[in-house]
């Protein structure tokens, strides 16, 4: 056997062929396969790789809690994301287009960590350059080390020299290690260098961001192929061009996921977004067919987001179902149920349904805001803008029961709003505190019921 073989990884998915093809026979993707070969000498990593002995083996009860404390980052959305602060000796993987403001919510979260000292090891920026950023976005942290180097072996020597709080590396695309001769965005590269970060943070009780960019063509999987390594994954959505960014929690071995945290992008750099919900729906337009407002959970924050539609005349042969922040499939069986159940014609019309603000929603509870939305601008009847609805649907019509209903009517009655429309369900069991609140439940057994309480049936 070859001292040196060869193998091709598909970059896209990771599948390893022994022999080059123009497509890769795991994911079917045509040109991705990449060359790599290992180093020639194996010696050094056998030697580290085998050990000798058994190995200490404890028991579950015997095992002694070991100290584990957060550290609030002072950014209160970020810590929210969290689960309550970065946890001490953690590796999190923080993933975003480029541009969208991973690197300034890093650069602003190092003069919250003083006085433990930061090293920014930067491999796609000049340190002259990381200083504009800091001039430009008014930050001065004395405590911040910086070090611009892609050689993995010496970030390493300089953790083990300076023995920081925080490591942030950015970005994981730009490091490669001398023991392999792929070159550095590999998936081999970014799999091993950041696999090498992550036993050195955890010896020296270091905690550890590492950024990584994923390409709208999906042409670089590094970050994917990194979500198990990590104890957290923090996810940037939105466009690079709008002004909001929201941060969710993708993964968190020391809190809740799917938690979501708002953040404002200005001259100054990221500002949170104390109260969600006002963005979300600020800006709507009342008395305005097809536009609704429906009580989400995210995590653990309710909030109250627009939902818009608009239907009109198709003129192809085949109706347009454009959706944007919700499931298409998803909408495809709202609009069957609205025709088949309710008699609505939706044939020979396009829908086009957007989530206002950015936002995506996966909840089954959003199921009657859209059927809201569709069946106002399908009658031309607006939606009674003082009303907020939450449900499933199921494919007779019928409501189904939702998780979190006391979230939901609490931050409608915060906002002001005067009804919210639920399945009966949830209205059987409800809290006398929540009877109390200036807000009438009205609880739907049907989608029909359900319109009829929006003001549309």
């Amino acid at each position: 056997m070859a001292k040196n073989p060869v193998r091709y990884i598909c970059t896209t998915c990771g599948a390893v062929s022994l022999k080059y093809q123009g497509k890769c026979f795991e994911c079917q993707s045509w040109g991705t396969l990449l060359e790599t070969r290992t180093e020639p000498e194996e010696s050094g990593r056998k030697k580290r790789s085998s050990g000798s002995g058994v190995p200490e083996i404890q028991k579950l009860l015997d095992a002694g809690p070991e100290e584990f404390k957060r550290h609030l980052t002072g950014i209160g959305e970020l810590d929210r994301v969290l689960g309550g602060g970065l946890m001490q000796a953690s590796a999190v993987l923080v993933g975003g287009e480029p541009g969208i403001g991973k690197s300034t919510l890093m650069l602003q979260l190092a003069p919250r960590m003083a006085p433990a000292k930061v090293l920014y090891v930067s491999g796609e920026e000049s340190p002259n350059q990381i200083r504009e950023r800091a001039g430009r976005l008014s930050i001065r942290a004395e405590n911040l080390l910086l070090l611009p180097e892609v050689n993995v072996e010496r970030i390493l020597a300089a953790i083990e020299q300076e023995k920081p709080g925080l490591v942030i590396v950015d970005s994981i695309q730009t490091l490669h290690s001398g023991e392999y001769q792929s070159s550095a965005g590999t998936v081999t590269q970014i799999r091993e260098c950041a696999s090498m970060l992550i036993r050195k943070a955890k010896q020296l009780n270091v905690i550890l961001m590492i950024i990584g960019h994923i390409t709208k063509e999906g042409a670089l999987a590094g970050p994917k192929a990194l979500e198990h390594m990590v104890d957290t994954v923090l996810q940037f959505e939105g466009e690079g061009y709008q002004r909001y960014r929201i941060v969710r929690s993708v993964k968190n071995r020391f809190g809740p996921t799917n938690e979501i945290g708002v953040f404002r992008m200005e001259e100054s750099g990221l500002e949170e977004v104390g109260n969600p919900s006002e963005f979300f729906i600020s800006g709507r337009m009342n008395g305005v067919p097809g536009n609704a407002v429906l009580a989400a959970v995210e995590g653990s924050r309710a909030l109250l987001v627009e939902v818009q539609a608009l239907v009109s005349k198709t003129g192809y042969a085949m109706p347009q179902r454009i959706s944007t922040g919700f499931d298409l499939k998803r909408m495809s069986i709202i609009l069957a149920v609205l025709e088949k159940r309710l008699g609505m014609q939706t044939w020979g019309q396009d829908v086009f349904v957007k989530i206002a603000g950015g936002l995506k929603l996966v909840e089954p509870a959003a199921d009657l805001g859209v059927a809201a939305s569709v069946a106002s601008g399908l009658t031309g009847i607006p939606v009674d803008s003082s009303t907020v609805s939450c449900a499933e649907i199921g494919l007779s019509g019928e409501l189904r029961a939702i998780s979190d209903c006391e979230r939901r009517i609490r931050e409608a009655a915060h906002l002001g709003f005067r009804r919210i429309v639920l399945p009966e369900a949830n209205t059987r069991e409800l809290k006398p505190s929540l009877k109390k609140l200036p807000i009438a439940i009205a609880g739907s057994r049907t989608l029909q019921e359900a319109l009829s309480h929006l003001g549309i049936g």
